[in-house]
């Protein structure tokens, strides 16, 4: 197949999201298929285009008067669609898989419709994700909203990949009602289990991670001043993975700590030495759709410690009550935090088991169920061709009628 991915950010490796479209379009390419993406261009991020062999439709970044400064604290790009690019796109895919609820990904649901050309969804942006970022998501109804924003796109695809079960209960419940494919983003298979250095100090500070964007809903906030009260504050030192616009906040707030944290992005390879050397994963986040950082960890060995909020999936890995702290309180993930550091062979014992519970999250097996989706899309589209129930496409001049536009465009 041909597959066009259409994504804002695609090159700047810095979120969750573009870290698995990229693991999902090499993998792709390695089982013989074709792979293009349509984003942000290279150098508009001050990169170069690597030589990966997925092709580019490069876009212009948007600007949005207001809200530019927000999106690149956030570390976001968004992308400015031209239909003469996404035409040229979507006239050579087979099958489109769009990434993104915002401009691009409306406009080239639009355009895919119009054209004839199969699409599919991924639902990977939360609305509290936006939310947050205006200290607003614990407002419900504005939540809501979002979701009412987003839902005549996704109605549009026949089928949605939604990274985890709790999502796809979202989408239901907000009234989507493409048929739902609960697929994890897929762990990658350099992430395995690796022996940790033995403790020959007894009193060796303990190192304690949390990898995620640096945001208000992720909560690396709540995880320092959980640190702050735990019995094992002057040993504890916190590695917070990521990238984010609360960095400088965050760096202020954990000064104070015994052992002040270490903050930034790291590459792959650096991130599983940084695991590798770590006694415990802490993910605090209010708001989640999977967390594929947590997963990371988990098949590295390491046993987390999770947030058991309800508007995050990530609890879902969690194998005992241990493992869970309720939401928002710091002292609750005080005690878990002890309850493990307490008992090094138990926490020993408990990272193997739940390195053999990230197994089932592998990305070959994810990757050839989101395969097996491209795949169903196209023969649903080529059914309904013959049958008459779609369009034959080719030609997009025709004006739709203004709530179609409406619903795609604004």
């Amino acid at each position: 197949m041909r597959v066009l991915l259409a994504i804002d950010l695609f090159d700047d490796a810095n979120n969750g999201t573009t870290v698995s479209a990229r693991r999902f379009a090499h993998a792709l390419l390695e089982r013989g298929h074709e792979v293009r993406a349509a984003t942000v261009r290279a150098d508009a991020l001050g990169l170069d285009v690597p030589d990966d062999g997925v092709g580019r439709y490069p876009l212009d970044p948007l600007g949005i008067a207001g809200f530019n400064g927000i999106i690149a604290r956030q570390g976001m790009r968004l992308a400015r669609p031209d239909d003469a690019v996404l035409r040229d796109a979507l006239g050579w895919a087979d099958v489109v898989h769009v990434m993104s609820p915002f401009w691009l990904g409306r406009r080239t649901t639009l355009l895919a419709d119009r054209l004839g050309v199969p699409a599919t969804g991924a639902f990977h942006v939360q609305p509290e994700n936006i939310t947050s970022s205006f200290r607003l998501g614990h407002v419900g109804p504005l939540n809501d909203a979002l979701y009412a924003l987003f839902r005549p796109m996704f109605n549009r695809f026949g089928h949605v990949h939604c990274p985890s079960r709790f999502i796809a209960g979202e989408l239901r419940d907000h009234g989507y009602d493409a048929e739902l494919h609960v697929v994890s983003n897929g762990v990658d298979p350099s992430f395995r289990p690796r022996v940790r250095a033995h403790r020959d100090d007894p009193g060796a500070p303990f190192v304690v991670m949390m990898t995620g964007r640096l945001s208000v809903e992720k909560r690396q906030d709540l995880l320092i001043e959980a640190v702050r009260r735990s019995r094992y504050a002057d040993r504890i030192q916190l590695v917070l993975a990521g990238r984010g616009p609360l960095e400088k906040k965050l760096a202020h707030q954990g000064a104070s700590l015994a052992l002040p944290p270490q903050i930034g992005f790291y590459p792959q390879d650096e991130l599983q030495d940084l695991l590798a050397a770590s006694d415990l994963y802490v993910h605090a986040a209010d708001a989640e759709i999977e967390a594929i950082g947590c997963l990371e960890a988990i098949a590295t060995g390491l046993v987390p410690v999770i947030s058991d909020s309800h508007h995050s999936a990530t609890g879902q890995f969690a194998l005992d009550e241990r493992s869970l702290f309720r939401a928002g309180d710091a002292k609750a993930l005080a005690r878990a935090i002890d309850g493990w550091l307490d008992d090094d062979a138990e926490r020993a014992r408990m990272g193997r088991v739940y390195a053999e519970s990230a197994r089932a999250y592998g990305l070959d097996a994810s990757v050839t169920q989101l395969e097996a989706m491209l795949r169903q899309a196209v023969v649903d589209h080529h059914a309904a061709l013959v049958e008459g129930r779609a369009p034959a496409g080719g030609d997009d001049t025709e004006p739709w009628p203004d709530d179609e536009d409406a619903a795609y465009e604004h």
